[in-house]
């Protein structure tokens, strides 16, 4: 069967990336499918959703209304407002409900397609808890009757656990949705262009801080970028730790506007835990002060948010290990929370940041690496470097039984070799701040031999080295004998 034709439109000049989001948005928009079509964009915030769907409504001639905490009542008068403003009406209808709202909507597409875009939906559903329903009514009903024409509705919201509940099995729109985009950060490269900084050292560093996340360059720091690494911890002391600018309290924000979370002490220490290196629900909950069972939820919570994540232990299957998803959160709990009393005071930002330089490297900088490394692997390796393609990758620790310890292993790199999957193609280890040696790769070959007693098949694994300064002629020596796989910054940023 043919797929639906669409019209392709050019992607607006002050749109940085984005493209493969602009196509997805520009072919659902466009389709010629019959019918109504419902889509869904979703991401945490400040990733750039309404700025795309903005564009997305001007390029197409739609209609977009983003919603604001408001009364039932008042948020039907101001989408009448809208729409009289969308369509030259002398007068704004008055909807009774949100029945005939929708109505209304899918009336601006009787004549023409039409793009329609609802905004921070969420805020609509919490006055009405039955308006996903309503809209399920009013997509069957009116399947028939808009069979030759093209409605499109676009619904958006920054509330990651109502978001990703909207098309799942028990919702009421489950299988109406033809799009479901998730809008997510820029990749650490393309962060680092959209700074515009070039050395690859800063731009970790920036990174650790802020991410991918597009308006905090913009809004809340107004386009002051560190100059420089002789620049970074001024950079610092007046943006993330100065009181007077929005990036200081963006980390509370983006948990308060979340509305699952309801005691939100408890989540807050259930971060800090984590950022403070406790990677399992025991050491996040002996940290907090409460029992495993007290923190389940708010941990299912913040990963619903986006804000945790839970990442599969790479050699065993009944451990997970906890992060944090947005790095400003992560800078938040470590550097920032534990000093906030003494950052009101006129020369606070730079005594936190002085105190806080090992903190930072150990417990932001490093994981964050780690985490760096791990993309690299996924997206920009080249499928030769580890001789098959790297399908998973994450981390994992391996028992050492005879020494009663065990190994943590940075990157651990799954794959494809010809017909054959899962294949242990490597095994890394992350050093942001460290010159590494031989005796790193003594490690890892040391590791390899443990996983190989355990019965695991390690004739395709690949030792690996990643380092944010360096290694020493002899392991680059044992690279030019192809006895191990060597990651630095040029690479991680420029190379595959």
């Amino acid at each position: 069967m043919a797929r639906p034709k669409h019209r392709s439109l050019p992607k607006p000049s002050a749109m940085f990336d984005r493209d493969w989001e602009w196509s997805e948005l520009t072919a659902f928009a466009t389709g010629e499918g019959a019918g109504p079509r419902l889509g869904v964009v979703s991401g945490r915030r400040r990733q750039g959703k309404s700025f795309l769907l903005h564009a997305l409504a001007e390029a197409t001639g739609g209609f977009y209304y983003a919603a604001l905490e408001a009364s039932a009542a008042e948020s039907l008068r101001l989408l009448g407002e809208a729409m009289a403003r969308y369509t030259g009406a002398s007068a704004p209808p008055h909807p009774a409900d949100w029945s005939e709202a929708l109505e209304l909507l899918f009336d601006l597409a009787a004549e023409r397609p039409v793009t329609i875009v609802i905004d921070e939906f969420p805020y609509l559903v919490h006055n009405d808890p039955a308006l996903p329903s309503r809209l399920q009514a009013i997509l069957g009903v009116r399947a028939g009757r808009y069979v030759s024409r093209h409605p499109r509705l676009i619904l958006c919201g920054s509330a990651m656990s109502f978001m990703g509940g909207l098309l799942s099995g028990t919702s009421p729109l489950y299988g109406r949705a033809g799009l479901d985009l998730v809008v997510h950060s820029l990749g650490y490269r393309e962060a680092a262009r959209f700074w515009n900084i070039s050395d690859p050292r800063l731009a970790v560093l920036t990174h650790s801080v802020v991410g991918g996340t597009p308006a905090y360059r913009r809004e809340f720091v107004d386009d002051d970028v560190p100059d420089g690494l002789d620049d970074f911890d001024e950079w610092v002391c007046r943006t993330v730790l100065n009181p007077a600018r929005p990036l200081h309290g963006e980390a509370d924000f983006l948990l308060a506007a979340e509305p699952d979370v309801r005691d939100r002490s408890l989540y807050h220490s259930a971060l800090a835990a984590v950022a403070t290196g406790n990677r399992t629900s025991g050491g996040i909950a002996s940290a907090v002060g409460r029992k495993a069972t007290d923190i389940s939820q708010p941990l299912t919570v913040l990963k619903r948010c986006g804000l945790l994540t839970a990442e599969p232990d790479a050699f065993r299957g009944n451990r997970s290990a906890y992060r944090i998803a947005e790095p400003l959160i992560a800078f938040h709990h470590a550097v920032v929370r534990p000093s906030q009393t003494l950052l009101t005071r006129s020369s606070g930002a730079a005594t936190v940041w002085e105190r806080a330089q090992d903190t930072f490297l150990s417990q932001v900088v490093g994981p964050h690496f780690e985490r760096l490394c791990r993309e690299w692997v996924s997206w920009h390796a080249n499928p030769e470097t580890f001789g098959g393609l790297p399908i998973d990758v994450t981390a994992g620790s391996v028992p050492d039984p005879a020494a009663r310890t065990s190994h943590e292993v940075d990157v651990v790199v799954r794959g494809a070799v010809g017909q054959d999957q899962g294949i242990l193609l490597s095994i890394g280890e992350a050093k942001w701040n460290k010159v590494m040696d031989v005796r790193h790769l003594e490690r890892l070959r040391h590791i390899l031999d443990l996983l190989t007693a355990r019965g695991i098949d390690t004739t395709h694994t690949r030792p690996a080295c990643y380092s944010g300064v360096g290694f020493t002629p002899a392991l680059q020596a044992a690279e030019a004998r192809d006895e191990v796989i060597l990651v630095d910054l040029q690479r991680l940023y420029g190379g595959a």
